[in-house]
């Protein structure tokens, strides 16, 4: 080809090679002054196809989508960096929780020396105390006491069945062991023993307590003299046996460690009272009869008056000003 011959070139985009044609007058036979791709940058906006136009618009949209995902995609690594974070945060917490539960338990070597704390109890679990040597051994005579059952062959509990009767009625004859006659105390049958099965030896003593320490209110409750009785009237005997049954639950004395509020609470009152447990019983008796009577009660009802008479009691112990069975307000009835 004759050098100033025209040459034909392709541009990107042609398709028949004649749409985007042009004339080079360069003169050169070899070599292409730009590449075959690039060409479509040096041609004016009103020269580009609508196919041209169109891919822009679409590398455009799909830029733009691109850069929408990728800051999603970023947010939720970020929030999922943050929930992992709070979760082994909130992991960590309870893990110490539970290490401290154990060290500071009532077996540990710590919870040893942690002083009793005497906040309000509430229903409240509070932590074991770490009891005094005085409080470790009224508790264990307690114990010792609630674990002897009533034995009627046994000459020094026969005996204290007959206290008891003289006690009772100290201007009447003493009668046998077997007889009628024990009923009229409030005993089921003729023979007193038969009675006692969960109550054990403990309740009998806190009968004798309970005649010696408040005689007037023990021969109230006896004869059933205060207010309008019921035809079919609770058995005051076969009472005194449930009450300190009821007492002994309560007080969770089962434990080998007190360990529910009121049990803490009973504990504080044992640091301070060698015979804490019966003037309980005391005050519990006094307020039984006072539950019975609001209620106008007869004898079936008995079970029903004793739940209320413990759950009353369980509302006065957990007074904060109680340090003493005589700051309960059920003491003052034992008085009147």
């Amino acid at each position: 080809m004759a050098t100033g011959a025209l040459r034909r070139r392709l541009h990107h985009g042609d398709v028949d090679g004649r749409r985007n044609e042009v004339l080079d007058s360069s003169g050169r036979d070899n070599g292409l002054s730009e590449p075959l791709l690039g060409s479509s940058n040096r041609r004016e906006s009103s020269d580009r196809s609508a196919e041209d136009l169109w891919e822009e618009e679409r590398r455009k949209e799909r830029l733009h989508w691109t850069f929408v995902f990728s800051n999603l995609i970023a947010q939720w690594a970020q929030w999922l960096d943050v929930g992992i974070k709070t979760y082994f945060a909130q992991l960590k917490k309870l893990i110490l929780k539970f290490v401290a539960s154990i060290v500071l338990g009532s077996g540990s070597f710590i919870g040893r020396f942690l002083p009793l704390n005497s906040a309000t109890l509430n229903g409240q679990r509070r932590l074991p105390p770490s009891l005094s040597p005085l409080q470790e051994e009224r508790l264990r005579f307690l114990k010792q006491r609630l674990e002897v059952p009533f034995d009627g062959s046994r000459v020094e509990h026969q005996d204290a069945l007959k206290q008891l009767w003289r006690l009772a009625y100290p201007d009447r004859e003493l009668p046998p062991l077997k007889s009628e006659l024990w009923k009229e105390m409030g005993w089921q049958g003729s023979d007193p023993s038969t009675d006692f099965r969960g109550g054990g030896f403990i309740s009998l003593e806190n009968l004798i307590y309970f005649a010696k320490k408040f005689p007037e209110a023990f021969q109230r409750l006896l004869h059933k003299t205060e207010g309008q009785r019921a035809e079919w009237e609770y058995p005051f005997a076969v009472a005194g046996i449930n009450i300190s049954f009821m007492l002994a639950q309560m007080l969770d004395l089962q434990s080998e460690i007190p360990k529910t509020s009121v049990g803490l609470r009973f504990l504080e009152l044992l640091g301070e009272d060698d015979m804490a447990f019966d003037n309980l019983y005391c005050v519990a008796f006094q307020l039984m009869d006072a539950q019975w009577l609001a209620k106008r009660a007869s004898y079936m009802e008995f079970n029903d008056v004793l739940k209320s008479t413990s759950q009353q009691l369980l509302r006065e112990l957990d007074l904060d000003d109680v340090s003493s069975f005589k700051d309960l307000p059920a003491y003052n009835l034992l008085r009147n």
